[in-house]
């Protein structure tokens, strides 16, 4: 088989050949889209799941069709213990940028980018120990800064000025603004708090501009904790793995358009080995590809590819995550393996290590911040990877 035909891509966030299996969560947010058009109210929307299930592929799609739609759009990727000021601002810039050409206003277009700027201004410089030092960051913005709005100091009431502002340029337009927002679970917990509320007065106004993200399973924790009404503020949609049907799609269609097909025998053998997790499905059809001798792809060829695929993703998807653990952090890790794939209680990791809850706290806490396990409920921690415990059962001690 040639190599340069092969149609599957494992990568991250990287969008599959064939985006199967999601038909459902497009259709809500066109819906989504078309109601924010016409001036109807609607909830901003969040994804949800485990690592490799396409949770960036599917919220890179949904800009797509924001763009299609011609939308403003601006993306941002939360990171730990960094303030969303300055990437929201830079994320609202773009969008209306991509308005500005068809706002027959300019001094209107003016007018917000002097909020903008002096909303990305006014937070606390890095390392400034509190002190707001507006003039060692300049956004790129080439107007002067607007002072008194979006601009106090007070992320929550600047976000919520600073998003009335840009949903009333989408409304001469008569179109929207989508802030899409990738990683939501490492926003830190005040700015989640002031994006809450700001998405919260947009709600009640009806203005034309969703927050749109993504995370791990527990954001919708995340945020309630913040805000008590924010389980009535988004709409979710918890993504998983694919089921059969969706998977063999995954597999076929891009094959056929190659002129290659695969036996049932093969497709049998390959959604055994992928689980359905969308990403293991790209990772073992490209290697199954490649050592096929040709066309059709049958099960000798998925059995003679699957310990290469194993051993890619061993190093790539499970290894480089396993690495950036401590020696204390991979002990918890561990532990949490014995005692199965499902979501275990805290109090038996502790029991398996023979040591008190309470020392293994720091351990726990590090592994969430470093996104490799999440708290499912109160006293329950899981792994953010599928199938990261039957890695780790692999490994020698």
């Amino acid at each position: 088989m040639d190599p340069v035909r092969n149609p599957y891509a494992p990568g991250a966030g990287q969008r599959p050949p064939e985006l199967a299996g999601r038909d459902r969560e497009l259709q809500q947010f066109e819906v989504v889209l078309e109601r924010v058009a016409r001036g109807r109210p609607e909830r901003s929307m969040i994804i949800t799941g485990l690592r490799g299930v396409g949770k960036t592929v599917l919220l890179n799609t949904f800009r797509s069709m924001a763009m299609q739609k011609l939308w403003g759009t601006g993306k941002i990727e939360a990171r730990p213990e960094q303030s969303i000021r300055r990437p929201v601002a830079a994320a609202l810039h773009m969008a209306v940028r991509e308005l500005a050409p068809r706002h027959r206003a300019p001094e209107r277009i003016e007018h917000f980018l002097g909020v903008l700027k002096s909303f990305a201004q006014a937070g606390e410089e890095p390392g400034g120990k509190g002190r707001a030092r507006a003039h060692r960051w300049q956004p790129g913005i080439d107007v002067p800064a607007v002072r008194g709005r979006a601009d106090s100091g007070d992320l929550e009431i600047d976000l919520t000025e600073l998003f009335v502002d840009a949903a009333s340029v989408a409304t001469d337009l008569g179109v929207g603004i989508g802030l899409f927002v990738d990683e939501m679970q490492d926003v830190p917990a005040d700015d989640v708090s002031a994006l809450c509320a700001a998405c919260h007065e947009l709600s009640q106004i009806g203005g034309p501009l969703i927050v749109v993200g993504a995370g791990l399973p527990h954001l919708p924790t995340v945020l309630s904790a913040s805000k008590s009404y924010s389980e009535r503020l988004f709409r979710y949609a918890r993504i998983d793995r694919l089921d059969r049907e969706a998977a063999d799609q995954a597999l076929i269609a891009p094959a056929a358009r190659e002129g290659v097909e695969f036996t049932p025998e093969a497709l049998d053998a390959l959604y055994e080995a992928a689980d359905g997790y969308p990403y293991f499905v790209q990772a073992y059809a490209k290697v199954a590809w490649d050592v096929a001798p040709a066309s059709p792809i049958g099960a000798a060829d998925v059995e003679v590819a699957a310990p290469e695929a194993e051993s890619e993703l061993a190093v790539g998807f499970f290894g480089s995550r396993y690495e950036r653990a401590t020696p204390a952090e991979r002990d918890y890790m561990r532990a949490m393996a014995m005692l199965g794939d499902d979501p275990v209680p805290t109090a038996a990791v502790a029991a398996e290590l023979g040591r008190k809850p309470s020392s293994l706290s720091p351990a726990r806490d590090g592994l969430i911040k470093k996104g490799l396990i999440y708290s499912a409920e109160r006293g329950l921690v899981a792994f953010t990877v599928p199938h990261f415990g039957k890695f780790l059962r692999a490994q020698p001690t």
